[in-house]
């Protein structure tokens, strides 16, 4: 194990690394192995929240079993791929292109050529991180976030794309939209990108 294990309140450990990379190659390892007690895990950029029933494992307990545990390789033989057909027509795709020193095109094709992650969630019910592996399309927020960014709004910010599930503020780099529903309370799972989902963004016209 290659995190730093700490407490986190009474019923909860937080585990800190060092890098998103070494996050998803712990959590499923953790997912697999979870003994009984662990309520949940909750992966962020450099850490993973294990939230704990105390009266069914305890914490010194469960810093042992982390500490045994070794990572896992990133991708899985049995991954989940969800494919979200975009309209590449977003107002800030014209400035990312700019940005990166390419045209539009190269930037919808560097976008749909990837292959996408999901690393966490956060922000708002059904909002995903996705990450990918190269650096050819970082790019920095906005300078002034929108105070309202419409549903289904593809987006790039920093090391991450990801997609708004509902109209809300934001200040990522809008490049296109999808008509693809990202939260649905009544679902089951209700997230249609849960962490460790693999994304693949495809091109279509409106």
């Amino acid at each position: 194990m290659t995190g730093h294990v700490i407490p986190y309140g009474d019923s909860a450990l937080l585990v800190e690394f060092g890098s998103l990379d070494e996050v998803l190659g712990m959590l499923p390892a953790l997912q697999r192995t979870r003994p009984a007690g662990v309520l949940d895990l909750v992966p962020a950029a450099r850490t993973i929240a294990v939230l704990l029933d105390p009266h069914v494992l305890s914490p010194a307990s469960a810093r042992g079993w982390i500490e045994r545990t070794a990572p896992e390789p990133a991708e899985a033989a049995d991954e989940e791929v969800v494919e979200l057909p975009v309209r590449y027509d977003g107002d800030d795709l014209a400035e990312v292109a700019a940005l990166l020193g390419v045209d539009p095109a190269e930037v919808v094709k560097r976008h749909t050529a990837s292959r996408w992650r999901v690393a966490f969630g956060g922000f708002a019910p059904g909002f995903a991180y996705l990450v990918t592996d190269h650096d050819g399309l970082v790019v920095p927020r906005r300078a002034t976030p929108r105070t309202a960014v419409p549903a289904g709004s593809v987006g790039l910010a920093g090391e991450f794309s990801g997609v708004y599930p509902r109209s809300s503020p934001g200040g990522w780099q809008l490049i296109g939209r999808t008509d693809a529903t990202l939260w649905d309370a009544a679902a089951d799972p209700p997230a249609l990108l849960r962490t460790g989902v693999v994304v693949r963004f495809t091109a279509v016209t409106a």
